[in-house]
């Protein structure tokens, strides 16, 4: 049985752990893996995700300026296509690791790829890790904390049953009882040529 998902688990917490050390979306990252190895890729597709929770809470500042707005929106486009990119990268070593796996002929297609669950699983991380924090905040009152708690609660299952379903799933492809395949995301709104208010733009 696959165990890949506590390798996933592991590091993503580290790399939610060392951006929370700075909690500076403008802090670099600092890659403690082997460049090119898969787990310099989670490391980085995780702090990307940790990056884009924090813009994400700065834009929705009622009172944050419109010009610093439209430049955090950039960033936030910016790293949604890192994002798409990662997980295609990903996916792409799943596809090379099980290329010589003969698939029986009863196999079956997921409806999700192994990435794209491992970036539910990235961002499953976060929110653990946020929820947490507000679980023990101190100027919260006690409903709240109560209400957290449960939902870390819940939390806490989601992973655990997203964890064994993304080993489940990469024993079935190992096993040739499930087959993937990798589909470009093709974001139409980035492309210039199929964005109709980009490519009217150059008329």
């Amino acid at each position: 049985m696959n165990q890949f998902s506590k390798r996933c688990v592991c590091v993503f917490e580290q790399a939610t752990n060392d951006y929370h050390i700075q909690d500076d979306a403008d802090t670099p990252v600092n890659n403690p893996f082997e460049a090119q190895s898969i787990a310099y890729y989670l490391y980085l597709k995780n702090w990307i995700d940790a990056v884009q929770w924090h813009l994400e809470d700065i834009i929705r500042d009622p009172e944050i300026m419109p010009e610093e707005a439209i430049v955090i929106k950039r960033r936030i486009d910016k790293s949604n296509q890192d994002r798409t990119d990662l997980v295609e990268w990903i996916d792409r070593y799943f596809l090379e690791k099980y290329k010589y796996v003969q698939i029986n002929t009863e196999a079956t297609i997921n409806t999700e790829s192994p990435a794209w669950a491992i970036d539910r699983l990235s961002i499953l991380i976060l929110k653990i890790y946020h929820m947490e924090q507000e679980v023990n905040r101190g100027d919260a009152d006690a409903k709240h904390q109560k209400l957290c708690e449960e939902k870390l609660r819940i939390l806490y299952e989601q992973q655990n049953d997203l964890t064994t379903a993304l080993d489940q799933l990469l024993d079935d492809i190992e096993k040739g009882k499930k087959y993937m395949k990798l589909y470009k995301q093709m974001k139409m709104y980035n492309d210039p040529s199929l964005n109709p208010v980009l490519y009217k733009c150059k008329k």
